[in-house]
């Protein structure tokens, strides 16, 4: 792996971590901070939404930047976002915290893509995706679960800490391989933006939203799910996130092979099994064994679908790649943020083990929007209509 793609991974890897660790010590900063689960959750909702906003105002506003000094101001920033969570002394203040954390990341994630794609040999943009990403699996199969480790041994303070003081070391071989080059040549604002009124870019960012929302919703209250409806101990909760995570490396690799194959149809495929796996949910997760394969199986799937979303995402706003990833990642947080709103509605009404097959129902909804982007990837290109002959006279 080239070591300019080895880099940004770790930065990845860090920025990961930040974000879904709180699945693990989810009710260790309830307790502590003397809030309900369902409102400790928001605290996903909070980083999510530092995403959603940061994504496309962030990368509008530093777009003419240098790449070299807008990665390291990018990643500084997510360094103090993490250290003022770890002393965040009430919840109020660690949810603006999380909130200011998420605000980077988006952008980060963008230019970080874009530049490794920008190496790749032809048709092999989505594997690059995948090893880029594969920060992100590595986030989930140790640095997820270590987090969670940290938090229960140590407090979940000092797992935020720990995030924070990875990411200050993962600067250093960032600013050694990341070129000094001055920023893309891009257009006026107004020329950037264009690129979302073509309704492919928009329906590849909508499909992203739409199919991660079921799984993300799952993932983001592992813990109770795993402790309240499958009766594992709190204990286990890390080994949980080590498979999950073990799936994921592996849907990463494949999502990214197969997406290289067939974009829209592997997408197509692997959402209507998430669907499916998501609603076996409901019976499996009653029992260990079932459950643990259940989140093996969810992690290769969640994850598989990822190189084609992003790829997706790249190609069809060739104008303005960057820009759509940043907004792509920010359809995939405004999806994580719904989630912690639904899924604490739900664990309040009927209950955690029915975010199943409420997962699986959603997901259907982004297999729909897949399924009509393949259509419309197969409609032969409209023929101009044949002339008519000229008179003769």
């Amino acid at each position: 792996m080239p070591l300019l793609v080895f880099s940004l991974m770790l930065v990845v890897f860090g920025l990961t971590t930040g974000e879904f660790v709180i699945a693990g010590i989810l009710p260790d900063v309830a307790r502590d901070l003397s809030v309900s689960i369902p409102s400790a959750g928001l605290l996903v909702s909070a980083y999510a939404l530092g995403m959603i906003v940061g994504g496309p105002l962030i990368t509008t506003l530093t777009a003419r930047l240098p790449r070299r000094p807008l990665i390291a101001g990018l990643v500084v920033t997510s360094i103090a976002g993490n250290g003022a969570s770890a002393l965040a002394p009430t919840y109020p203040i660690l949810l603006a915290a999380r909130f200011a954390a998420g605000l980077v990341v988006a952008t980060f994630f963008a230019v970080a893509i874009a530049t490794a794609v920008s190496t790749a040999p032809p048709g092999r943009q989505a594997s690059t995706v995948a090893r880029l990403t594969l920060g992100m699996n590595l986030g989930m199969i140790a640095g997820t679960p270590l987090g969670t480790v940290i938090g229960q041994n140590l407090g979940w303070r000092a797992t935020f800490a720990a995030i924070a003081a990875f990411s200050a070391a993962a600067l250093v071989p960032v600013l050694r391989s990341v070129p000094d080059r001055p920023a893309p040549s891009v257009g006026s604002l107004l020329g950037e933006l264009r690129v979302f009124t073509r309704r492919d870019v928009v329906l590849a960012i909508v499909l992203t939203a739409a199919g991660n929302l079921g799984v993300v919703t799952a993932f983001s209250f592992l813990a109770p799910l795993a402790v309240d409806v499958s009766g594992f101990s709190a204990g286990a909760v890390p080994v949980l996130l080590l498979v999950y995570g073990a799936g994921a490396v592996i849907g990463n690799f494949l999502g990214g092979w197969l997406a290289d194959k067939a974009l829209m149809p592997s997408l197509a495929g692997l959402l209507a099994v998430l669907a499916g796996v998501l609603a076996m949910g409901w019976p499996a997760s009653g029992h260990q064994a079932p459950a643990g394969v259940l989140w093996f199986v969810l992690g290769v799937l969640a994850f598989a679908v990822i190189p084609g979303m992003q790829t997706r995402v790249m190609t069809t706003a060739q104008a303005a790649p960057t820009l759509a990833v940043a907004v792509n990642a920010s359809g995939f947080q405004l999806a994580a943020a719904f989630a912690g709103w639904l899924g604490g509605r739900l664990i309040d009404g009927p209950g955690p083990r029915s975010i199943y097959p409420v997962a699986a129902v959603l997901t259907v909804a982004g297999l729909l929007i897949a399924l009509y982007s393949l259509r419309r990837d197969r409609r032969p290109a409209a023929t101009p209509a044949p002339k008519e002959p000229a008179a003769h006279h």
